[in-house]
């Protein structure tokens, strides 16, 4: 069983990671029935919290069912973090995580995200002012470092252990990389291996199969794997990877009526979480990704992302069903 300080999380955890405008809680409600053992908020401005920004607490809210569940803050100051980690607090997740992996340049301008990989020294007071202001464990997402010749994960590890950081997730490449290339594993490998080194090591970047999941946990030892973007559109590759680390075998892929079905999950979730008006219209962005590699599927795709009516919508997905059962996929 891997902990995140005293709180239990899974044998080799799966986790969600947090993506901007896609893990919300319609969508890791999905994840979660699908097999995803943690997950993480979008990630949110301290700044947003601290000015009351109805986008930014918004972000707070999560249900009961998504436990274990961290809420992951951003910022470039030292106060700001910390208040933001106390009114985190007052929303009872299981953790609070930092992250210092973002590469998009209106979070790095700011010096927060992964512009903190470019001096140690301010990340680990950052992260100090995190862990001193808050009861909740604190956890952090990075990168190796903010390009190839400035690569200091293994520093940057050892530093946020000792200040009381309770888990790390590095994702694979360099800020400069962006979501560019192959994501190297070797440093996350490292990083485990360090006899230093006691808190979970979580793995991120390009894990989009049970195979490659399966050859990663063997080869790097980490204590549990992040997924990304291949869970967009495919939520069951958490149920995937679990069958197949468990057995050694592959599930059958999901059915024409599992997809419609997991989309109508979603597009309820969504209603339910944000209203009628505003749920209908941030499903659309699911769709494709659902739907994708159905042949001549855009004439659906076309409907699904103008009707207003939920009824309708419903109706669509129904179509779908029909249309494509017996195609093999």
């Amino acid at each position: 069983m891997v902990y995140i300080g005293n709180v239990p999380i899974a044998d080799t955890p799966l986790l969600l990671a947090p993506m901007e405008d896609v893990s919300d809680p319609p969508f890791r409600l999905i994840c979660k029935s699908l097999g995803a053992d943690l997950m993480y908020s979008e990630f949110i401005s301290v700044e947003g919290l601290i000015r009351d920004a109805i986008k930014s607490k918004v972000k707070l809210e999560f249900s009961e069912i998504e436990r274990p569940i961290g809420i992951q803050i951003f910022g470039g100051d030292e106060t700001p973090l910390a208040m933001a980690a106390q009114i985190v607090e007052t929303t009872r997740p299981d953790f609070v995580d930092i992250n210092f992996g973002c590469p998009v340049k209106k979070v790095t301008c700011k010096g927060a995200g992964a512009a903190v990989l470019k001096d140690v020294d301010k990340m680990v007071s950052l992260a100090k002012s995190v862990v001193d202001a808050t009861n909740l464990p604190v956890t952090v997402k990075t990168r190796l470092g903010w390009n190839e010749a400035m690569i200091n994960i293994e520093e940057v590890a050892e530093r946020l252990q000792d200040i009381g950081i309770k888990a790390l997730t590095i994702h694979g490449r360099t800020r400069e990389q962006m979501y560019k290339g192959e994501a190297d594993w070797t440093l996350i490998g490292k990083v485990k291996n360090n006899p230093r080194i006691k808190i979970p090591i979580f793995g991120n970047g390009d894990i989009n199969s049970p195979e490659k999941a399966k050859l990663y946990l063997e080869k790097y030892g980490v204590d549990g794997i992040m997924i990304g973007r291949a869970s967009i559109g495919h939520p069951w590759i958490f149920r995937e990877i679990k069958h197949y680390l468990s057995t050694g075998n592959h599930l059958d892929p999901p059915t024409v009526t599992e997809r419609v079905e997991v989309a109508k999950k979603h597009l309820h979730n969504s209603m339910e979480w944000k209203g009628e008006r505003l749920g209908i219209v941030e499903m659309r962005r699911h769709y494709t990704n659902y739907f994708r590699g159905f042949e001549n599927i855009k004439v659906f795709r076309s409907k699904l992302v103008t009707e207003n009516n939920p009824e309708r919508i419903f109706s669509i997905l129904d179509e779908i069903e029909s249309e494509y059962n017996f195609v093999q996929l």
